[in-house]
């Protein structure tokens, strides 16, 4: 599904702790050129209160203001999401230990032909491609018995019982926003989770960027929108990179607040709400002095799920015409990490 790559992070380890030469395929110059806005991304995206949502007295206010972050921006922050603290920090300590290891011990976990699970990286499709200046560790983690435990490390001792809490207490919070959309969308609460049959899938990508010399001419991450229904991002440590292109092109640094999970909406969810709710491209910058560490929670319907505009939005809506195709997921997804990530490309590919 992707082709081999070195690993950015050994190979910045190999010079000194930050790559003094950038190798040409990761030089991406252009990016210099790029519009960022002026000012912190968390003064304008919004932040929702989960607890609001679910409060009888305050939902309806704080509903409201979901169902605008989802149209107008979609991103919004999740605070107060009740993820216990010592869950969130057992996350942030096992990544950092991840990644921590010794590069033969990471090797242990590395991708195989043809499988997106494991340590390396993802949608390199060619051998002259732009790299992104990133490692990572990809792992289906929901439900349980989707889980490869060939890919799930044992290092450190408590990495895989902290997971496997952590995405459970994750996709809870993710059902949970799913539902409130449905809601929000004037549809009954279970549309949306009906295309999750038996809970539907989580994947987590965890993900490390190296600091860089050069940090204006490469990219942690390529510009990109998710293929999946909500994602839920996890900062792990005090270094940021995340940034979401607004319309005017411009992108918007966004820094989480303390506490808080970055939400987006996927490309499913954007075809599901036959455009209603967007899903937005972004992209991550590196530092260039210090390593960013992140935890991506991907939340997508079940694999028998068929994916197009729902049924409830379009056919029984006078005058609505259907603006995507509707495919099988297992197709769906084998598009989607058959091509490299290349803005919106994708979705507009699904387009009729």
């Amino acid at each position: 599904m992707s082709l081999p790559v070195p690993s950015v992070q050994a190979m910045v380890a190999a010079t000194g702790g930050v790559a003094a030469r950038v190798p040409p395929r990761y030089l991406r110059p252009e990016v210099a050129a790029d519009a960022v806005a002026a000012g912190d991304g968390e003064a304008a995206m919004p932040a929702i209160d989960f607890q609001r949502l679910l409060h009888p007295e305050t939902s309806r206010d704080e509903s409201t203001r979901l169902h605008e972050a989802c149209q107008e921006w979609g991103f919004f922050q999740l605070i107060n999401h009740g993820v216990p603290d010592d869950v969130i920090e057992g996350m942030k300590a096992g990544v950092e230990g991840f990644f921590g290891l010794p590069a033969e011990t990471k090797k242990r976990f590395a991708q195989e032909p043809g499988q997106l699970e494991g340590y390396g990286q993802l949608f390199v499709v060619s051998e002259d491609q732009k790299l992104d200046w990133a490692d990572l560790l990809h792992l289906y983690t929901q439900p349980p018995h989707h889980r490869n435990m060939r890919f799930w490390p044992d290092k450190p001792d408590t990495f895989r019982s902290t997971l496997d809490a952590y995405s459970s207490a994750v996709k809870s919070v993710a059902d949970r926003l799913l539902g409130i959309m449905s809601k929000n969308l004037g549809l009954r609460p279970e549309v949306i989770a009906n295309r999750c049959v038996g809970g539907g899938i989580q994947s987590v990508r965890m993900n490390y960027y190296p600091p860089c010399s050069e940090a204006d001419k490469v990219v942690g991450l390529s510009p990109h929108s998710d293929a999946d229904l909500l994602t839920l991002l996890l900062q792990v440590n005090e270094v940021h990179g995340l940034q979401v292109k607004r319309d005017d092109g411009s992108w918007v640094p966004v820094r989480p607040l303390d506490g808080a999970f970055v939400v987006n909406v996927g490309d499913v969810l954007q075809i599901f709400t036959n455009g209603r709710y967007r899903s937005v491209e972004h992209r991550v910058v590196v530092n260039a002095e210090r390593e960013r560490l992140s935890v991506a929670a991907f939340h997508s319907p079940s694999v028998h799920a068929t994916i197009g505009p729902l049924r409830e939005l379009v056919a029984d809506q006078e005058g609505e015409v259907a603006m995507y195709k509707t495919v099988d997921h297992e197709s769906f997804m084998g598009l989607f990490f058959s091509a490299k990530l290349e803005s919106k490309s994708f979705l507009q590919r699904m387009k009729l």
